[in-house]
């Protein structure tokens, strides 16, 4: 197993998976919107997609966008994208996945690393394993 950063040349190999994500959460899979979307965030290094490889097989990414803490006055990561194949789910892929997003974190001086997840979501359980804590703070949306 691998763990590899994304760089531009790697978008097209990642728009299957990513499009399995995005199917995962409802949405229509879009092969040039999603190759178009994860070439601009690389392009303009508004992203890190960080992937699992096996055996020349993409199993699994996360994709994690910075952001800034003005009360703390520090760097900080939101891990926004987090997906595993089915077929390669429980060997321990997203741990790897996250153990690298949080070594990257700490690398760039971030002070802390978030993500947010469905209330349903059996991920749970991994991420209070690897230390997250749930926030005090409700998370809201305004849909545009």
């Amino acid at each position: 197993m691998e763990i590899i950063k994304a760089d531009i040349t790697d978008i097209v190999r990642l728009e299957p998976i990513f499009n399995m994500y995005r199917a995962f959460y409802g949405q229509e899979a879009d092969k040039d919107a999603a190759i178009g979307f994860l070439e601009q965030r690389i392009a303009k290094n508004e992203s890190v997609i960080l992937y699992a490889q096996q055996d020349a097989e993409i199993v699994g990414f996360t994709q994690v966008f910075s952001t800034f803490s003005s009360a703390t006055l520090t760097k900080v990561f939101i891990l926004n994208d987090l997906f595993v194949l089915e077929s390669a789910r429980n060997r321990g892929i997203a741990t790897l996945l996250i153990e690298e997003v949080l070594a990257l974190g700490k690398a760039e001086g971030c002070s802390r690393v978030s993500l947010s997840t469905a209330q349903d979501n059996p991920a749970q359980k991994l991420y209070e394993e690897l230390g997250f804590r749930e926030s005090a703070f409700k998370f809201y949306n305004f849909a545009l």
